[in-house]
């Protein structure tokens, strides 16, 4: 994958380095960023649900107002530089931005390195067939959809 505005091997690059087509490119797209999360209180953490935006295609695991989603969902985060290190204590423990925040290296199923989503949607990184749309849940109702193959 090269080309005038993507470089060899780019997701080794430091993250303040890249295009902002390599920066999206670096998503793995699997949707996990699009779970609704509640605050357990209790045990002062954040937990995810298995409730998503109504803009999520679920098939395809993409935002069907990618480009309006800020005006349509004004509390959807646009991860970029600036907000990463604020953002990277709730972002999934997956999320190649956070792993490269992190100096990690992406793991062998990021589509990247597997040349497909084919292993992402093997391994169970996908949100596909796991989710509902939050069209369907009751804001009250979040709770009884808490699940546990995320974290943070």
């Amino acid at each position: 994958m090269t080309g005038r505005d993507v470089r060899e091997r780019f997701w080794e690059l430091p993250l303040a380095e890249l295009t902002p087509r390599e920066w999206e490119l670096l998503c793995d797209g699997c949707a996990r960023c699009c779970l609704k999360k509640l605050h357990d209180e209790d045990a002062d953490r954040l937990v995810y649900t298995r409730v998503v935006c109504r803009y999520l295609d679920q098939e395809q695991c993409s935002c069907t107002a990618y480009k309006r989603r800020n005006e349509l969902v004004p509390d959807c985060l646009v991860l970029d530089m600036s907000v990463l290190q604020a953002s990277v204590d709730w972002i999934p423990d997956t999320c190649a931005y956070k792993l490269r925040y992190q100096n990690k290296p992406l793991p062998d199923w990021h589509p990247l390195l597997a040349g497909s989503r084919a292993r992402m949607q093997e391994q169970g990184i996908a949100v596909t067939g796991r989710v509902i749309s939050e069209e369907y849940v009751h804001d009250d109702g979040l709770e009884e959809h808490v699940i546990r193959w995320v974290r943070a």
